[in-house]
């Protein structure tokens, strides 16, 4: 039942937001008592902090299973993008990062800590193997591109409240992270994601 319970609560919240989605919402949706969900969960803010945790391993086996396809890396940067959007596809425009930074600081800010290695590792990998498709310039200053990108990234999801204005801004982030490494056949590649993407 636990389990049943960090799913949904987790699905709510990213649908809904964090703030908005009370213990009797979830309690509602699942047929249940409030009573059982309190047999699991002291407080509202213990149960974010499970489903933050849930999200956490769905996201990094969502990058894994998109990494495991072997596309290139721009066109893995693509369908990673698109695999998130589908993650967080709200019910409202309100991002659900920007909910928990302003709503739950202390949880984002573990949230935070937990993302930072697996984010750094994942944009590393990508960067090299694009260095070695060609698709990424060879003399890149490695380190300092991941911590361009994090910080880019990172930025638009903590201040953009709308979770529309923040996809269309990060689409832009990796465009211009895109073209900023990229090769004259990167660039190519890069001009292909865009179209498929717009359309």
């Amino acid at each position: 039942m636990k389990d049943k319970i960090i799913a949904k609560a987790s699905d709510m919240f990213l649908k809904l937001g964090f703030k908005s989605i009370t213990m009797d919402d979830i309690a509602g949706e699942m047929c249940i008592s409030k009573k059982t969900i309190y047999k699991y969960f002291c407080n509202k803010e213990v149960l974010i902090q499970e489903s933050t945790a849930l999200v956490h391993k769905q996201v990094h086996k969502l990058i894994e299973s998109v990494v495991a396809e072997k596309y290139n890396a721009i066109h893995e940067n693509f369908k990673i993008k698109e695999m998130f959007k589908e993650l967080f596809n709200s019910n409202t425009d309100s991002s659900p990062i920007y909910q928990l930074k302003k709503h739950y600081p202390e949880i984002y800010q573990r949230v935070l800590e937990q993302e930072i290695n697996q984010c750094e590792h994942w944009f590393r990998e990508n960067i090299k193997k694009g260095i070695a498709e060609g698709l990424y310039r060879e003399n890149l200053d490695i380190e300092t591109y991941v911590k361009f990108y994090y910080i880019l990234i990172f930025h638009i999801n903590e201040n953009t409240s709308s979770e529309i204005e923040a996809q269309r801004i990060e689409l832009e982030a990796l465009e211009y992270h895109t073209r900023a490494m990229a090769t004259k056949a990167g660039i190519i590649e890069l001009e292909k994601n865009l179209l498929n993407t717009t359309k």
